[in-house]
């Protein structure tokens, strides 16, 4: 599926103006759907200590609040600059990661995990290997240079972890996401489930993701104790990301009109600056292997502090 808009503008804002709805993803992303159970019950605590502290008493306050997230939320769904995603996706913000674990990095806007309205983790068929189509009461398709996905999921020790599951996704070659950018919201395509074998491989089909306006050509995964886990809100045990090598983007960037988009968007950068790799795309630099005429693969090793 080919889609026409401008490179979305997301993924490198300041998230400190955000508001209430995006503070709850994201803490919601780095301490767990369960574990926020309980910091949820002791905010609305608070909210009821202040709206009885109030000097009002026409519950200025609680609405206040109520349309600060409606807002936020609304703001998430409603699209961007050239009808791309809206802005978004935090950076910089420096994340606890365990000690030899691949780095946490922020889930960004567009997750479609539960943590930022639409959660395609419980819908039937998003446990997946081919993800360049749409499924369900979906049909598109999304289309780009084809590419495999491999991610190894090991213990920091190297062993492999059988049955872990990674859920992946990406944008499409001109910077939309599926499920949020204004043309692509009725399609779920480039996301999808799968488990890892007994070397602790996890294998996607897709394409090559696009580069848009201040964010390194990127794919973003979650890694869960298991499929079961993944579908049924568990917890996720890492989130993090992973970068294009700079030779390959420009390669594809250059040749292909579908990314034309991409190539003064990618000129601007540098994984030394990008707001999310800047202090460890050492660690987060897919291997790439093949050639885009005979399939291009790209590998990333993911140790798992367990």
């Amino acid at each position: 599926m080919s889609t026409s808009p401008e490179p979305a503008q997301h993924d490198h804002d300041d998230e400190f103006d955000r508001g209430l709805a995006y503070d709850l993803g994201t803490l919601s992303a780095n301490f767990g759907r369960r574990r926020m159970l309980g910091l949820v019950g002791g905010a609305a605590a608070a909210v009821a200590l202040a709206a009885c502290g109030s000097s009002s008493s026409d519950g200025s306050s609680t609405t206040t609040a109520a349309a600060s997230a409606t807002t936020a939320t609304t703001a998430a769904s409603s699209g961007g600059p050239g009808g791309g995603p809206p802005s978004g996706g935090g950076g910089g913000a420096a994340m606890e990661t365990p000690e030899g674990q691949i780095p946490e990095e922020t889930n960004g806007p567009y997750p479609a995990d539960g943590t930022n309205g639409v959660d395609v983790l419980t819908t039937d068929g998003i446990v997946r290997k081919d993800i360049t189509s749409s499924f369900g009461d979906a049909s598109g398709t999304a289309d780009g240079v084809p590419l495999t996905v491999e991610f190894v999921v090991t213990d920091t020790d190297g062993n492999a972890l059988e049955g872990y599951a990674v859920y992946a996704w990406h944008c499409t070659a001109d910077g939309l996401y599926s499920m949020y950018s204004d043309s692509v919201t009725d399609e779920n395509f480039l996301r999808g489930i799968q488990a890892a074998d007994s070397k602790g491989l996890v294998t996607f089909t897709s394409i090559f993701p696009g580069c848009y306006s201040g964010r390194w050509p990127h794919i973003h995964f979650e890694v869960y104790e298991s499929v079961d886990s993944a579908t049924s809100g568990g917890d996720r045990i890492s989130t993090s990301q992973l970068a294009f090598p700079a030779d390959i983007c420009n390669e594809i960037y250059d040749a292909d009109s579908r990314y034309s988009a991409s190539v003064s968007n990618l000129s601007r950068l540098t994984l030394e600056t990008d707001s999310i790799f800047a202090d460890s795309w050492e660690e987060e630099l897919g291997t790439m292997s093949g050639s885009v005429d005979d399939g291009l693969t790209v590998r990333l090793d993911v140790p798992i502090a367990v």
